[in-house]
């Protein structure tokens, strides 16, 4: 099958972060600082990027702000004419920073926060930082940028949802995307404590649609579905190697930022293959384009030209096997998977289970390594 050309590239330049968010996506064996890409080496993934037709950078980590490339690196890529978006949690930006920022020719910046409440969002993160969150989002606005932001929604925080539209919009942001929990990395190792019940679900979403009639063109209000309560699983990423890729922190070039956990698969490195070759020729690329490769349901099934076969990284997280269908669709034969742990929330009585007492996992300390105590669920 012939490989469309992409539109978008999430460079994580590093997974280094002062945060420790349960929900975290990034996987669970973190890349070392030491085998970060180098600067020259970034800005040959960008040259390449623009030769292959991308046309967005989305700079993301980690904390790519511990980067200090950064503005070499957003300079490079808007000569290159691409736009760059830079992703942060906001923690240790300054006035003399930021103007840097925008002197090395940054389009946009996303802002994220976990909680409306100061205490709460601080515990979520795993470190002291909603304050700095405030102030970096006001000087984002002062110095006449575009504010976006984003938050996960979870069980911790999704009953605070109007709550934390009013707190963007009062911050001054043009967009917020409220993420519902997408379950891989740390966040699959702490689901049984992150996934809403119905019930709470229900009230979230009318407070979006709530929200999305109150504030109409003022704040560009996107909903992302959480999809274990879904008859049908969301079209990943547009499908598998059709419209954005991957480069990790050492050079991994993935369809996704969690296609590293399907241990099935070689992912090529730009440190020995060109990322044209990579996106166009490479088997892992390949592997799911097209549906070929669908075992059944999927492959006489109508939805797969809407959902793809859902998600590849949840179906082998969930089943062993990336082929099979994702879990979260009906009609798979695992489906079982997600109605148990479903069923297990929704339970009246599941705080009895002792459950809710066993400790969060935080996803990483303040130099990358991994947090050693507790357990998953």
């Amino acid at each position: 099958m012939e490989a469309s050309i992409p539109y978008a590239l999430s460079a994580e330049i590093t997974h280094r972060c002062p945060l420790h968010c349960v929900y975290c996506s990034n996987p669970i064996e973190l890349t070392k600082r030491e085998n970060e890409l180098t600067t020259e080496d970034w800005i040959r993934v960008f040259e390449e990027a623009s030769e292959l037709g991308i046309v967005q950078i989305h700079l993301t980590g980690g904390e790519p702000l511990l980067r200090p490339d950064v503005d070499q690196l957003i300079r490079r890529a808007r000569e290159l004419g691409l736009f760059v978006n830079l992703i942060t949690s906001g923690v240790g930006v300054t006035e003399k920073r930021l103007q840097q920022l925008i002197k090395a020719g940054i389009d946009s910046i996303q802002l994220s926060v976990q909680a409306s409440e100061s205490d709460l969002a601080d515990t979520i993160a795993g470190s002291k930082s909603h304050e700095f969150k405030e102030r970096t989002a006001k000087m984002i606005r002062d110095a006449g940028l575009s504010l976006h932001m984003n938050v996960v929604l979870h069980r911790q925080n999704i009953h605070l949802v109007e709550d934390m539209i009013e707190l963007c919009v009062s911050w001054g942001a043009n967009r917020l995307e409220l993420a519902n929990t997408q379950y891989y990395g740390w966040a699959l190792l702490n689901r049984q404590h992150l996934l809403p019940t119905r019930a709470q679900l229900t009230a979230a979403e009318e407070a979006y649609i709530r929200a999305k009639a109150r504030f109409g063109q003022k704040l560009e209000l996107i909903w992302v579905l959480p999809d274990y309560y879904e008859e049908y699983p969301k079209p990943c990423m547009g499908g598998w190697g059709e419209i954005s890729m991957t480069v990790a922190p050492d050079g991994k070039v993935l369809p996704c930022t969690a296609a590293s956990s399907i241990k099935t698969l070689k992912f090529e490195s730009v440190k020995e293959r060109n990322l044209q070759w990579i996106w166009q020729e490479s088997a892992a690329f390949n592997a799911y384009r097209g549906f070929d490769w669908m075992a059944e349901p999927c492959r006489s099934c109508d939805h797969r030209f809407r959902d793809f076969g859902g998600c590849r990284c949840q179906a082998y997280l969930l089943t062993g096997d990336s082929q099979q269908a994702d879990p979260v669709c009906k009609w798979s034969p695992h489906h079982h998977k997600i109605t148990e742990i479903i069923s297990f929330i929704n339970e009246a009585d599941h705080k009895r289970s002792g459950c809710d007492n066993d400790p969060l996992i935080p996803a990483y300390s303040y130099r990358g390594s991994l947090i050693k105590n507790g357990g998953a669920p």
